[in-house]
């Protein structure tokens, strides 16, 4: 079994994919648009050029995402994504990454568990917490 996130961006999956590809290093595993899909869509369909459902591989975690209904108000509440990471350097540049035109909740510092632990929410409003294990 498996549990994975799935991410709606209301009309921003495409820029947040970009965004993790060069923030990350994550991969796009598949990509399926809209317009692709081979079954009429109902009602006010979102138009096609806006990603339907797509994979991304972060390191070895499979984050799912789509541009929803397109309705332009992402909510990203109750809930966090997790890097755990296995040096501060890393962290370090992961955290900076993530945070560039987001808002640093809790900058990278020291805590009784881990040389570094920080929390953010990256510029889509998704919530980060980077920490060092061990």
């Amino acid at each position: 079994m498996q549990v994975q996130a799935y991410l709606f961006f209301d009309g921003r999956c495409e820029e947040a994919i970009e965004f993790y590809r060069a923030a990350l290093g994550a991969e796009v595993d598949m990509l399926m648009r809209y317009g692709d899909s081979p079954e009429p869509a109902g009602g006010a369909a979102p138009p096609g050029d806006k990603v339907m459902h797509a994979a991304l591989r972060i390191g070895d975690t499979t984050v799912l995402m789509s541009d929803g209904h397109c309705k332009g108000t992402p909510a990203f509440e109750g809930f966090s994504l997790t890097i755990i990471t296995l040096s501060e350097v890393e962290a370090e540049a992961l955290f900076a990454a993530l945070s560039d035109g987001g808002q640093v909740r809790m900058p990278l510092a020291r805590t009784f568990f881990s040389p570094r632990f920080g929390m953010l929410t990256d510029r889509f409003g998704v919530g980060w917490m980077i920490y060092v294990s061990g």
